[in-house]
């Protein structure tokens, strides 16, 4: 089989020639243009299209395709002018009903004939170049009907009317308007957006910017906002109802543009209701709608941030600058986590929590809260006041709330080491007295400190609270040494704080009482005994005391006092009359703490356990002072305060400040060094911006300062200017 040869056959075409009827195409055209009239006037239902199909079939297969298209696109032709008529003759509402009519009709008609001249569309058509049956059928409705001189501009003001009908509340035939509108769409693009699109869009552009001037002269900002919110739904939903879902765009930008774009200065700043206005009013609903309003026009949400921005700063610097803020610390610190509380509510609720807002709001703070120079000091009251007595009864969430907001107070911060010092001292004061209403809080808030900037920060801080529990065990140790004498002695608690990690205090003493000195000596001996290499130096003006004492008519108290309360008090043991100089004398109590512990002592409503001639608030150099028999109190234990500022004294403040300066210093030079060992060769402007980079978590340090710690490392020999370029500096190895 595969040996014989492969034979090729070929089909060639039938070579007897058919005869046509001369008159064949003339009357096969007859017949189909009948059918086409009769379809056209509803009496389609006598038709056989399997024969007409067969007729049309014929005239293209013999080449009359051209004949059977151009008789095809006549009668098509005339009977639409005669439709266009019909639509014309309607009146009033009855227009686009019977143009909707017509249409439905012709496109049951088209239907129809398509079917019937499908060979035709399929093989004649598209060899000769010409427009499908469909197509050519919506084309002449287009031509003849859409774009008759009698129909085009009475359809265009019909649609536009009633949309204006529509948009002063009246009623109308939605269903109707769908129709026309996708019969617009349906002849293609470029017919509805010319014939409808385009005039609909100008109207539209006229109706609000007339209307949105009449609202802005006679609504306050809110109101004018929600009719604003109103028409942009109601355009929203007339596009889902019955235009081309491409025109939402179109449309609501009209709308932004008339009534939000042309107005967005007016509407912010609107006098009694503009956004400073909402703001200070707490307005979430109507500060929403204008973040949803504003956020659909281009730098919208830039206005309305700068605005905020602008009254934050204004408020916060109103705040930070007032001198009857400054006198309480912990009220002027709650007024900033209020003014903070406050507008995170509004940019979580109105806002969306958006982060263009919330970067606003906490440059806003940074700036106005280093505004003043006491705001570390501030804060650091404040949480020595939540720390020693405004925790109480809180729960545990409650009290990580307020730490997490100090916290953000103190991010804000440029010199978090002024802080720092401040913080220290508070802390002692607290730990040393007792006065702490919850380690875990104490805890919990350096845990945070020492998250937010490392453990340098915070390594004093804990080992302050080493200390502490350190402390307890020598006590335990101790009394376990005393053994029976322990009943020899007066009950002594002693805290050893380590030098580097508390505050530094002045290291004057007083003169204790006798009866206290025994056992102070014992401890001392105890203490150096077992552990080497240390030395003692006890900080009377940290300690404080119980006391029993007798006053007339044998009533008794227990006084809780400072220790050197107690060193002038117990002078009252062998003296009724003390003068001032004598009480300086026996104690050798520094003159300034001396006077405010003779001022709580004599001049404070009852807790006057002496009194002092002559009587005045103030205490002088020339004063007597007497035991104060007469006094008398409904409480058995007698808590007396030493008078002291809650803020800082002037001198205070300069000497913690120049502490501050003192501690910056080195970190400076550590952070220099740092930088040129890595670049080995810098210029100056470059040197200062990144030691300020570098240092930025802690404090902003002061240019002038890094040029002076510049020197002082040059004359120590660590760098030396470049002798061509003075500016230029080199590292030395």
């Amino acid at each position: 089989m595969s040996a014989q040869k492969k034979r090729n056959f070929q089909i060639e075409a039938f070579r007897h020639r058919v005869v046509v009827d001369p008159k064949y195409a003339e009357k096969t055209w007859k017949i189909l243009d009948h059918a086409i009239h009769e379809i056209y006037n509803h009496n389609a239902s006598g038709l056989s299209f399997e024969e007409l199909y067969r007729n049309a079939y014929n005239m293209v297969l013999h080449k009359f395709g051209e004949k059977l298209y151009s008789g095809l696109v006549s009668t098509m032709t005339s009977h639409l002018k005669e439709i266009a008529k019909s639509i014309e003759a309607a009146q009033g509402d009855l227009f686009l009903e019977e143009l909707n009519r017509k249409w439905a009709e012709h496109n049951k008609a088209l239907q129809m004939i398509r079917d019937i001249l499908m060979y035709m569309d399929r093989t004649f058509i598209p060899s000769t170049h010409k427009t499908p049956v469909h197509e050519l059928g919506l084309n002449l409705w287009r031509d003849n009907i859409i774009h008759s001189s009698n129909i085009q501009s009475r359809l265009h003001d019909t649609l536009l009317e009633l949309v204006q009908r529509e948009r002063t509340g009246e009623v109308i035939d939605r269903g109707l308007m769908r129709n026309v509108i996708k019969m617009l769409m349906d002849l293609g693009p470029s017919v509805y957006q010319e014939d409808f699109e385009k005039p609909f869009l100008k109207v539209s552009a006229d109706f609000y910017r007339g209307e949105s001037q009449q609202f802005i002269e006679c609504c306050d900002c809110g109101d004018f906002l929600k009719k604003a919110e109103r028409r942009l739904n109601e355009e929203i939903e007339r596009v889902s109802h019955y235009l081309d879902a491409n025109s939402e765009a179109k449309i609501t930008n009209v709308v932004e543009t008339e009534m939000i774009k042309c107005h967005i200065q007016t509407l912010v700043h609107m006098d009694n209701s503009g956004l400073v206005n909402m703001i200070v009013d707490d307005k979430y609903e109507d500060l929403g709608r204008m973040y949803s309003l504003f956020g659909r026009v281009h730098n919208g949400l830039s206005i309305i941030r700068d605005v905020m921005t602008s009254h934050i700063r204004d408020t916060g610097k109103q705040l930070v600058t007032d001198p009857e803020r400054l006198k309480d610390p912990v009220d002027f610190v709650q007024r900033l986590l209020d003014e903070k509380d406050k507008h995170d509510k509004i940019i979580s609720l109105a806002f969306s929590n958006d982060k263009m807002f919330q970067n606003a709001l906490n440059s806003s703070f940074e700036y106005f809260i280093n505004l003043n120079p006491r705001s570390p000091e501030f804060i650091s009251l404040f949480v020595d006041d939540k720390l020693r007595k405004g925790l109480n009864g809180m729960s545990e969430e409650d009290v990580e709330m307020v730490l997490d907001k100090v916290m953000m107070l103190f991010r804000f911060l440029q010199e978090k080491d002024v802080f720092e010092k401040y913080y220290k001292q508070h802390l002692s004061k607290r730990l040393l007295s007792g006065k702490t209403v919850s380690d875990d809080a104490e805890r919990s808030l350096i845990v945070k400190l020492k998250t937010e900037c490392g453990y340098q920060f915070t390594s004093k801080l804990e080992g302050m609270f080493t200390d502490m529990k350190t402390s307890e065990d020598t006590m335990k140790g101790f009394y376990a040494s005393l053994g029976p004498d322990i009943t020899d002695y007066p009950a002594l608690t002693v805290q050893v704080l380590t030098t580097g990690s508390w505050p530094s205090h002045s290291s004057a003493t007083c003169n204790l009482p006798s009866e206290i000195l025994g056992i102070c000596e014992r401890f001392r001996m105890y203490y150096l005994g077992t552990h080497t290499g240390r030395r003692l130096s006890w900080q009377t003006n940290m300690g404080h005391a119980d006391i029993k004492a007798t006053f007339g008519k044998g009533q008794k108290h227990e006084l809780n006092v400072s220790t050197y309360h107690m060193c002038i008090l117990m002078l009252f043991n062998s003296a009724d009359r003390l003068s001032y100089r004598e009480i300086e004398q026996a104690t050798e109590i520094p003159p300034t703490d001396l006077k405010r512990s003779l001022q709580s002592l004599a001049c404070v409503k009852g807790k006057n356990v002496i009194r002092k001639e002559p009587m005045s608030k103030e205490v002088a150099e020339d004063d007597a002072f007497f035991f104060n028999d007469k006094f008398s109190s409904k409480l058995y234990k007698v808590k007396i305060g030493t008078v002291v500022a809650q803020k800082e004294s002037e001198p205070e403040k300069q000497e913690t400040r120049q502490r501050v300066e003192e501690d910056r210093k080195p970190q400076i030079e550590a952070a220099i060094v740092r930088i040129m060992k890595s670049r080995r060769v810098l210029d100056h402007n470059n040197i200062v911006a990144e030691v300020t980079k570098q240092l930025q978590s802690r404090f902003l340090p002061n240019p002038v300062l890094i040029k002076k710690r510049i020197e002082s490392l040059i004359e120590r020999e660590f760098l030396e200017r470049d002798k061509a370029d003075r500016k230029l500096y080199r590292y030395l190895a």
